[in-house]
C-alpha cells in the first residue's frame, strides 16, 4: 500500500473540535477520543526508561512502542514507502518463475530499470533488437520458458508506465507541497483490456492492482482540479476482488481503496479498511497506521459500526490506542477478549508514557488535578486487570501495575503486585526475568530507610549485576537499565548523606563541594588505596571513575594556586600519568593580547612543559626570587606563569587536567562554582607584575609590567561582570564594555609611560586601551 496522506494531513493529523471530551493534558477518555500528548517530546526514552516493551510485546508491534522524539521506534520510518515492498515483489516473481531466473537480474529489471530500458530489453528478448542495452541483465540462458519471459516483460512494460504517476519523491519530511502528477487518460483502457484478457492468475492480479492504483491516482488528480468528477474505484474493486486470493497484493490494492475513501472525506470507511490492511502483515502496519485518522467521536463510532466481528473491533481499538487513549482502548479490548495480543502494545505505551511524564505536582491547578485523576484511573484499570488474571500474560500486568504504583509512591501496593508477578514469570525468559529484577531493585531502593552492614551485603549482588551490564560484561538485549543505575546512585548517595556518611555519599554521586576539604580528599584516597575492601566497597567503587592519581592532581593543582609549591610537587608526583600532561604553550611567556589558541599554534612544534616540570620550574624561579636573584625578571616570569594558568591565559590545560573539576568550557560560566574564583583570579599574577615593575631598571620594562598589571585588573572587572550575569541568569558574553571601569593601571600607563615604545605597541594592539586614550573627556 503506497498511499500516504498529503503533507498537510501528515503535519496536522487533524483532530476535530467536535470531540465529546477534550482534556488539555493527557488523560483517559471518559466519553470520547482525546488528543494525546504522549508523543510530545520528553527526552531520550531508552536512556531514561526502566520498562522495556520488548520484554512483553510481540516484535510485530515494535515500530509503535512509545517514543517521544520520532514517529516510529527503533529506526522504522515512513521514508521507505517507495521501497517497502521491493524485496517482497522480487520474491513473489521469483516464485512465479519457479526460481529459474537469477534473483539479482529480477531485482534489476523490476526495481532499478527505467521504462525505456525495459522496452529495449523486451524487444531484445523478442528478437526485435540485436544488442541488449548496457547495464541490463542477460536472461537468455534462463531455464524459464520463453512464454513466461515474454509475459513478464509484457506486464513490466505496463507497470513501468504506471510508475510515472504512482512513485513519489520519497521525502515525507519536505515542507514543499508534493505536486499532483498527471495520470495518462489513455492508460485506463489499456489496463482494463489487459486485466480482462490475462489468463495467468498471478499476472492478472498484478494488473488488477495496477488498475486499482490507477483509479486512486486519477481520483487524486480530479480531487485537486475537478472535484465534482468521480472515479468508479469502489465499483471496480467490488466487481473484481472475488477473483483473487486475500494475499499481500490484495491488501495493497485494498489500501488504495482506503485512500480513495479518505480523499472523498469518507473517513469511517477509510479507517476501517486501513485496519484490515494493518492486521494483515507487518509490512503493512506502518503505512496503514500512519493513514489511520479518526476525525471525531461520531466518526469513530461509525468506524466501529463497520467491524464485522470482535477481532476487527479489537484491531480498531488497538490502532486508536497506539497513538492516543491507551487506557480507553485497553478497557474496550479487554471487554471483548482479555487474552488479545493487541492489548500488550497498549499497556507498554501507557506505562512508558506515564514513566516519561512523571507524576503531577501537588499543586491545585486544574491541569495537575486532571493528571492525578488520569494516573489514578490508569492504576485502577491496570490493577483490576492484573488481579483478575484473565490475560495471556498475567505477570506482565502485575509488573506494569506494580511499576505504575511505584511511580506514584504507592510502594506497599507495588510490592504486592511484584510479589504476585514474580511467581508467574517465565523462568527461561532472560529478558523478562531481568526486567523484574530492575523494577524490584528500584522499589527496594525507594523503600530504603536506613543502610547498615546487613543492607550493604544485600545490595552487593544487584550493584555488581547492574555494573556488569553497564560495562558490557553481561549482555541482555533490549533491557533498559541506565535509568536504574542513575536512580541507584542518586538514592544511595542521598541516604548516606542523610546518615552522615559523606564519603560513601560522594562515591555514589560525586559532588564538587566534596573537594573543598583536603581531609575528605584524603579519606577518599585512603579508601581507594585500602587493601582488603569489603564486597560492598568493591561494588560501590565500580561506579566511581576517578582514581587516586587524579585526586592527587587536584590537590597539587589547588596548592599551586596557593603558592605551596613544595607540597604541590610531592602530590603531583603521585598523580600517575596525568602529571605528564603537556602544556600546549610556554606558560612563562606573555603577550599584549590574550589568545591561547594563537599561542598553541605558535608553539606547536616546540618542546612543551609537562605539568610536573612546570611546577618544578616554578619552584626554581621562586627560589631564585626569594634569594634575591634577578628579582624583576623572576617576578615577571612568576607573574606570567600565574596569569597563564588562569582562565585568561595560554595554559588552561593546567586546570582542565584535573578532570574532577569538569572544567572544559570556553567561558567562565562553564567553570564549576567551587573552582571559578580560583582559576579566574589574577591577583597572584598582579602581585608579581608589580614586584617586577618596582625592580625594573628601564621605563620600557616598567611600562610592560604596568600593562600586565592592567590586564589582571581588567580580568577581575570581567569576573565581577560574569558573577553579576550569573546571579541574574544571563549566561552571555555580551557585556556593555563602555560601562566597565578602566582601572588605575591604564591611567598609570598613560600618565607615566606614554613616551615608551611599549606604550605605542599597546596602543596599536589593545583596542580597549586605544578607546580609553581616544575617549573625549
Amino acid at each position: 500500500m503506497n498511499y500516504q496522506p498529503s503533507l498537510l494531513q501528515r503535519l496536522k493529523q487533524k483532530i476535530s473540535k467536535k470531540f465529546l471530551l477534550i482534556f488539555s493534558v493527557c488523560s483517559i477518555a471518559v466519553a470520547g477520543i482525546v488528543v494525546a500528548c504522549g508523543d510530545g517530546g520528553y527526552y531520550d526514552d531508552y536512556e531514561n526508561s526502566s520498562f522495556a516493551p520488548e520484554a512483553f510485546v510481540s516484535s510485530a508491534y515494535t515500530p509503535f512502542f512509545f517514543t517521544s522524539e520520532i514517529s516510529y521506534y527503533n529506526g522504522y520510518n515512513l521514508d521507505d514507502s517507495n521501497t517497502r515492498y521491493n524485496q517482497l515483489v522480487v520474491s513473489e516473481w521469483n516464485s512465479w518463475f519457479e526460481n529459474q531466473v537469477d534473483t539479482a537480474a529480477l531485482k534489476t529489471l523490476l526495481i532499478k530499470a527505467s521504462a525505456g530500458n525495459i522496452d529495449s530489453a523486451a524487444r531484445y528478448y523478442k528478437g526485435k533488437l540485436d544488442v541488449l542495452p548496457t547495464g541490463l541483465p542477460e536472461l537468455k540462458n534462463t531455464k524459464a520458458s520463453k512464454k513466461k519471459v515474454n509475459a513478464f516483460f509484457d506486464y513490466l512494460l505496463l507497470a513501468k508506465e504506471c510508475e510515472v504517476y504512482a512513485v513519489g519523491p520519497g521525502d515525507y519530511w519536505s515542507y514543499e507541497k508534493t505536486p499532483v502528477k498527471e495520470v495518462p487518460a489513455d492508460l485506463e483502457n489499456t489496463l482494463l483490456k489487459a486485466v480482462d484478457q490475462e489468463k495467468d492468475p498471478f499476472i492478472k492480479e498484478r494488473l488488477w492492482f495496477q488498475m486499482v492504483r490507477y483509479y486512486y491516482f486519477k481520483q487524486r488528480q480530479y480531487a485537486a482540479n475537478v472535484p465534482k468528477i468521480d472515479i468508479p474505484l469502489p465499483a471496480y474493486f467490488a466487481k473484481e476482488e472475488a477473483a483473487f486470493p486475500k494475499n499481500m497484493m490484495y491488501y495493497r490494492a485494498l489500501g488504495y481503496l482506503a485512500g480513495y475513501y479518505y480523499q472523498k472525506g469518507e473517513f469511517a470507511q477509510a479507517n476501517y479498511l486501513y485496519s484490515l490492511c494493518y492486521n494483515y502483515s507487518f509490512e503493512m502496519k506502518i503505512p496503514s497506521r500512519w493513514s489511520f485518522h479518526p476525525q471525531n467521536e461520531n466518526d469513530w463510532k461509525q468506524t466501529l459500526a463497520l467491524a464485522k466481528n470482535g477481532g476487527e473491533k479489537i484491531t480498531l481499538w488497538h490502532m486508536l490506542g497506539s497513538s492516543r487513549d491507551e487506557a480507553r482502548a485497553i478497557k474496550e479490548i479487554y471487554t471483548i477478549d482479555p487474552k488479545a495480543e493487541k492489548l500488550d502494545l497498549l499497556l507498554s505505551r501507557l506505562v512508558n508514557i506515564r514513566e516519561a511524564q512523571g507524576q503531577a505536582s501537588k499543586d491545585t491547578s486544574a491541569s495537575s488535578q486532571a493528571k492525578r485523576m488520569a494516573t489514578a484511573a490508569e492504576r485502577t484499570l491496570v490493577g483490576k486487570i492484573a488481579i483478575e488474571e484473565k490475560t495471556s500474560k498475567p505477570y506482565y500486568w502485575n509488573l506494569a501495575a506494580g511499576y505504575l504504583n511505584s511511580l506514584s509512591g504507592n510502594y506497599a501496593l507495588a510490592k504486592t503486585f511484584y510479589t504476585k508477578g514474580r511467581k508467574q514469570l517465565p523462568v527461561n525468559d532472560t529478558l523478562v526475568m531481568a526486567q523484574y529484577k530492575v523494577l524490584n531493585w528500584l522499589l527496594y531502593l525507594k523503600t530504603l530507610k536506613h543502610i547498615d552492614a546487613k543492607t550493604e551485603a544485600e545490595m552487593v549482588e544487584p550493584l555488581n549485576w547492574l555494573n556488569s551490564l553497564s560495562k558490557n560484561k553481561k549482555s541482555i538485549t533490549s533491557l533498559r537499565y541506565n535509568s536504574a543505575i542513575a536512580q541507584s546512585m542518586t538514592i544511595l548517595s542521598a541516604q548516606y548523606k542523610k546518615q552522615g556518611d559523606v564519603l560513601k555519599a560522594y562515591f555514589f554521586t560525586p559532588e564538587l563541594a566534596f573537594y573543598n576539604s583536603n581531609e575528605r580528599i584524603e579519606a577518599a584516597k585512603s579508601l581507594l588505596n585500602k587493601k582488603n575492601k569489603t564486597p560492598f566497597e568493591l561494588a560501590m567503587l565500580n561506579y566511581y571513575s576517578i582514581n587516586v592519581g587524579q585526586l592527587s592532581y587536584l590537590q597539587a593543582m589547588l596548592l599551586v594556586y596557593q603558592e605551596k609549591l613544595d607540597e604541590a610537587i610531592v602530590l603531583m608526583k603521585q598523580a600517575d600519568t596525568v602529571n605528564r600532561t603537556e602544556l600546549m604553550a610556554n606558560p612563562f611567556n606573555i603577550k599584549i593580547q590574550d589568545c591561547h589558541d594563537c599561542d598553541h599554534l605558535a608553539d606547536k612544534d616546540k618542546k612543551h612543559f609537562t605539568v610536573l616540570s612546570f611546577i618544578e620550574a616554578l619552584k626554581t624561579i621562586k627560589g631564585d626570587l626569594v634569594a634575591g636573584k634577578d628579582v624583576s625578571r623572576n617576578a615577571a616570569l612568576l607573574g606570567n606563569a600565574y596569569y597563564n594558568i588562569t582562565h585568561y591565559g595560554n595554559a588552561r590545560v593546567f586546570y582542565y587536567s584535573a578532570s574532577v573539576t569538569e572544567s572544559y568550557g570556553d567561558s567562565p560560566f562553564s567553570i564549576p562554582v567551587p573552582y571559578r574564583k580560583i582559576v579566574t583570579d589574577s591577583k597572584i599574577a598582579e602581585k608579581y607584575y608589580l614586584l617586577a615593575r618596582a625592580n625594573a631598571k628601564t621605563k620600557e620594562l616598567k611600562a610592560k609590567y604596568t600593562y600586565m598589571a592592567a590586564k589582571c585588573e581588567r580580568n577581575e572587572i570581567y569576573n565581577v561582570q560574569y558573577n553579576n550575569a550569573i546571579k541574574e541568569k544571563q549566561y552571555s558574553w555580551q557585556f556593555d564594555f563602555s560601562k566597565i571601569p578602566v582601572g588605575k593601571y591604564f591611567s598609570e600607563l598613560k600618565a607615566q609611560y606614554s613616551q615608551t615604545k611599549y606604550y605605542q605597541e599597546v596602543l596599536n594592539e589593545c583596542g580597549y586601551f586605544n578607546k580609553y586614550i581616544n575617549k573625549k573627556h
